[in-house]
């Protein structure tokens, strides 16, 4: 069950994010980024009273909170690399930087002991991740700002998902809803041009947001029936979905290579599913 939830976690913060890069082409992307993290935190409160058990404690909270900070910083990073630069690649360049952090994390701090075959299958993500991010335009560039956004964005995503996977099952949700508030609270200072949005778009923002809590909530539960090396690296997996649909969508030209990462994408998570 844990390997099918990270894959759903994939599934729902890969559609999230191609509709946080929409919007971000249309509205001012900390905007979006902030309507998101309200969407997220109306679905999170609305949930956790019927998910949750038991009381967190003030280390669950915390560690919701911190992981909330990586996502202020990640989607206000992505949303605006997405605004500047191709959705195929920004994602996929800011989850090679997201994947690193936890993994290493999880193996060093946490004492991670993946199978062979997850080894093998944390191995296969890395140059299939790079694949898919290699740009597929003539001159085979991709802008300085979009790829140093994809960066700051990676960074803020593999803080996210580490700190999210060390509160206790016992929390439930709260960690999750403490996140959308410091989140939020991340975002705020950087509206310095105000609330501009359109107002038809602020209920799309606001799905998105629930969507990526959703993919969040995926996360945190695998996180407590698998390791966290292999759930970061099956949860990273989103970039394919931003792929496939920004070539389908918006006619992103797909490369030989990015064909390739896919199919290494696909490899990666028949290997880590058994392992």
């Amino acid at each position: 069950m844990g390997p099918l939830l990270a894959l759903a976690s994939a599934v729902f913060y890969g559609i999230a994010d191609v509709a946080g890069g929409l919007l971000s082409r249309r509205a001012n992307a900390v905007v979006v980024a902030m309507a998101g993290q309200l969407g997220g935190l109306v679905f999170t409160l609305v949930a956790a009273p019927f998910v949750s058990t038991g009381t967190p404690d003030a280390a669950d909270l915390a560690w919701g909170a911190l992981s909330g900070v990586g996502t202020g910083v990640g989607m206000v990073f992505l949303y605006r690399g997405m605004a500047r630069g191709a959705m195929s690649l920004v994602v996929p360049v800011s989850a090679l930087n997201g994947l690193a952090l936890p993994v290493l994390a999880g193996v060093v701090l946490l004492g991670d002991r993946p199978s062979v075959l997850a080894w093998l299958g944390v191995a296969t993500v890395l140059p299939a991740l790079w694949l898919v991010s290699r740009d597929s335009s003539p001159d085979g560039t991709v802008t300085r700002a979009a790829t140093a956004d994809a960066l700051m964005a990676g960074a803020g995503i593999g803080l996210q998902y580490f700190a999210l996977a060390q509160a206790e099952a016992g929390a439930g949700l709260w960690p999750v809803v403490a996140g959308r508030c410091a989140a939020a609270l991340v975002i705020l200072p950087m509206m310095r041009d105000g609330w501009r949005m359109p107002i038809r778009l602020v209920p799309w923002a606001a799905l998105t947001g629930g969507l990526a809590a959703l993919a969040l909530v995926c996360f945190m539960v695998a996180a407590r029936t698998e390791l966290v090396s292999v759930v970061v690296v099956l949860s990273s997996l989103y970039p394919a979905i931003p792929v496939l649909l920004g070539v389908v969508l918006l006619r992103e030209r797909l490369s030989l290579a990015q064909s390739a990462g896919l199919a290494g994408v696909g490899t990666a998570v028949v290997l880590l599913t058994m392992g």
